[in-house]
Formats: C-alpha cells, structure tokens, sequence
C-alpha cells in the first residue's frame, strides 16, 4: 500500500506539511495525490472515531448473521447492495463460513434494531435467516482502544 495511503489510515487529520515531511515531499505532492486518490475513488471519505461513552449516547449496534439465497446474474452483490443502502445498515460485508453476509446495523434502541430485522430484512425475497448479536461494550475501534485501564485480576467463579 501506498505510504501516504498508510499515514491517511492510520490519522486522517495529519495536515499535508507533516506528511510531506514524513515522506520527504512538498506539500502539494501530498495535496495533489490525495487529490488524485480522491477523485479516482481510491479514498471514499474520512472518518471520526468518537468515545459515545464519554459523551453518554445511547446507541444501540447489532451484528446480523445473514443468510441469503444468490441470485442468477448477480450473485450475492445485488441482494447485499440493496439492504446496504438502508439507513440503519453502518456496515455490509460478504463472509465465508455460516452465513453469508454481516450486517452491522445501528438504532436508538432495542425496538428500532428489532423492528429493522424483522420488519425490513427478514422480509426481503432471497433473505434466508437471521441471527441478531448485540453489542454491549466497545474495547477497540478501528484499531483504537476505547479508553480505560484493563487488570489482569482474574473474576472469582461462583458455583
């Protein structure tokens, strides 16, 4: 992968001047390649890492095992773009294994996560099954801890 690629990944809000010190270019080198990455769909966006928890949002996420039936001509793509493009729907993977697509999906609550699986993809044709996993606590992010001293103090077990 591309150096400049790897700095953006790793902190996209480094300023031009220190990549292009880090790289050993000129400011506009880094400007125009980005520029360039860009414009040929290389780089889709730029993205924030918040800790909600600091700021007491009450988000709910769920990872959604999904089972589908492909369809002729198009496979998995067609199926897994349309329910990537609900609004709930943070994120959209093919996997191998199990199932066949993880959906990560956001809500306010748990109705709305519900009302989203059962409502609007369990009920979408080629849609085989579901299974539903809530998330509880978030460790790390994108590669980023989430905060907060860990212990290797071992849990008592109670019989």
């Amino acid at each position: 992968m591309d150096e400049l690629l790897k700095l953006l990944r790793d902190n996209a809000s480094l300023p031009p001047s220190k990549i292009a010190s880090r790289l050993g270019v000129t400011d506009k080198e880094v400007e125009s390649k980005i520029k360039q990455f860009e414009e040929d769909g290389i780089i889709l966006g730029y993205r924030t890492i918040i800790n909600e928890n600091k700021l007491q949002v009450d988000l709910v996420r769920a990872v959604i095992e999904v089972k589908i039936t492909p369809e002729r001509e198009g496979g998995f793509d067609r199926l897994a773009s349309r329910i990537a493009k609900f609004d709930e729907v943070n994120s959209c993977y093919l996997m191998s294994g199990g199932y066949d697509l993880m959906v990560v999906v956001e809500g306010r609550d748990l109705r709305s996560v519900s009302s989203f699986v059962s409502e609007k993809l369990a009920t979408i044709q080629g849609v085989i099954s579901t299974v539903t996993h809530f998330m509880l606590k978030p460790y790390k992010e994108q590669g980023v801890l989430m905060g907060g001293e860990f212990s290797d103090e071992k849990l008592a077990v109670a019989p």
